[in-house]
């Protein structure tokens, strides 16, 4: 059974995931495969949001978790950490707002928002992966 202390894992896998799934749905849409791009990030999206659950559940018990490490790599974590917070709560809203436009058949408008949408999620993705391995991992801990 999952336990609270597994969800740090669990959301980095699911970090993992959808940016594999990101960039394999970008891949298909530029070789015009239109079903394996829209697996692909309906997909992105519904792990994006089990990831979002799991996190909120994670920090409803355990809080803020402190990062313990000193020196150069103190700030460049917490560079890493504010860009990827502030950009997380973007994601959502453009992720939404451009499933939408797809799903309405609106490709003009869905074409012009997944241009921003997808570097912005994918940045989130990756360096949600990158925080994991920062403050559970890495020999600074």
């Amino acid at each position: 059974m999952l336990e609270i202390r597994d969800l740090p894992i669990l959301n980095a896998t699911l970090n993992g995931t959808s940016a594999i799934l990101l960039v394999t749905g970008y891949s298909f849409i530029r070789k015009k495969k239109i079903l394996g791009h829209k697996i692909c990030m309906i997909a992105a999206f519904v792990i994006s949001m089990v990831f979002l659950t799991s996190y909120l559940v994670y920090h409803y018990h355990v809080g803020n978790v402190r990062f313990k490490g000193q020196g150069f790599i103190r700030p460049a974590y917490f560079s890493i950490l504010i860009s990827h917070t502030i950009l997380a709560g973007l994601v959502p809203f453009l992720a939404i707002t451009t499933l939408t436009y797809a799903f309405k058949g609106n490709f003009v408008k869905h074409q012009r928002i997944a241009r921003v949408t997808l570097p912005i999620w994918l940045y989130v993705s990756v360096t949600g992966v990158v925080v994991f391995w920062m403050l559970y991992l890495s020999p600074w801990r």
